[in-house]
This record gives C-alpha cells, structure tokens and sequence, in this order.
C-alpha cells in the first residue's frame, strides 16, 4: 500500500538516512535523509495539486451541466454547491442571489463559470512564466553533483572526503542545507497564487 500523506514524510528521511548508514556512514545518512524528505515531499505536493485540478475542473463542469439544465428548463437537481471549494461556495452565493432579488440562475453560474475559467487561463499563464525560474533552481541544485564528477575526473575521490572527513562532512551537510533552502525560495517565489480553497 503507497504511503499517503504526513506520514510519508518521516518514512522517507527514516528510508533515506537508513540507506545512508549502510553506504556511506553519519553524513551519508544526513544527506540521504534530507534529498529522501524532499522527493518524497515533492511528490506528495504534485499529486495534492493534481488531485485539487481534478475536483476545481469536476466542479466547473458540474456547474456548466447545472446551468444548462437551468436553462433548458429542468429543475436544479445536481450536488453543486456541496463541499468547501471556492467554485462551490460561489455556486451558493448565486443560488442565495437568485432566490433574494430574481436574477436568473443560470445566467448567474454561467458568469460563475466563466469567471473561474478565465482565472484558470491567468494562472496557467502565470505558472509558464514561472517555469523557467523552477528549472533554473533545479539546474543549480543538481551542480555540485557535476563538481563531484569533475573530483574524479581529476583523480580524487569526492565521495570518501565528503563522507569521512571533518571538513568534508560539514560542507556536505551545509551544502545539503543550502540546496533545499534555496529549492524551497525558488518554489515559494515562483508559487502562483493559486486558487482559493
């Protein structure tokens, strides 16, 4: 069973410096702990995300299909306007309106609808523009891997300073820290707006 979740989290830096130990030692386990947190992180916020897109577009739909019912003169009989989400808070907000003051229903979700979509378009725009900034973090995050493959390039060995040496170690766990330090700016910089929940 796929781990889900907050408790993914702990499973993967215990994975993670598990694995370290056996390898590499103390260091080795720190860093592994550390990139196992991240990915397993990471992952989780994409299939969040994607979850959330595929309700928020469920939820247009649903209220596109609503509108047409509406207007093609049948009664409101779908689940819209259940649950927390900004498209179904909306979708009440019109049914109250249209109750309050007359103002055609369908009309009211189609504008609704519309409105959502084109917040959609703004944000997909917004996260194009963003892209290249979230790559170019990625690309210097992935850097000091090329420096550990020019150390052997060279004739040295990175790897063993790195893991078994004072010195090494310590720049091994403050370049760790810096690498997700900077990966989570990046991310926080580049975030869309995003829409309400």
């Amino acid at each position: 069973m796929p781990l889900s979740g907050r408790p993914a989290l702990p499973a993967a830096a215990l994975a993670g410096a598990g694995a370290g130990a056996l390898l590499g030692g103390p260091v080795a386990a720190v860093v592994l702990a550390a990139y196992g947190t991240l990915a397993a992180r990471a992952v989780l916020r994409r299939r969040l995300r994607r979850a959330g897109d595929r309700a928020h577009h469920r939820d247009l739909d649903e209220l596109g299909a609503l509108a047409a019912d509406l207007r093609a003169g049948l009664p409101p009989g779908g689940a819209m306007g259940d649950g927390p989400r900004r498209v179904a808070r909306l979708a009440r907000a019109a049914v109250r309106l249209a109750d309050r003051t007359g103002a055609p229903l369908a009309e009211l979700l189609e504008r609704v609808e519309a409105d959502a979509r084109a917040a959609d378009r703004g944000l997909a725009a917004a996260a194009a523009q963003a892209a290249g900034a979230r790559a170019t973090a990625w690309l210097l995050a992935g850097l000091p891997l090329g420096g550990i493959g020019l150390g052997y390039a060279i004739g040295v060995d990175p790897v063993a300073v790195l893991l078994h040496t004072p010195v090494g170690g310590g720049s091994a766990v403050a370049a760790v820290a810096l690498q997700i330090g900077g990966l989570l700016w990046a991310e926080r910089l580049g975030a869309a707006p995003g829409r309400a929940a």
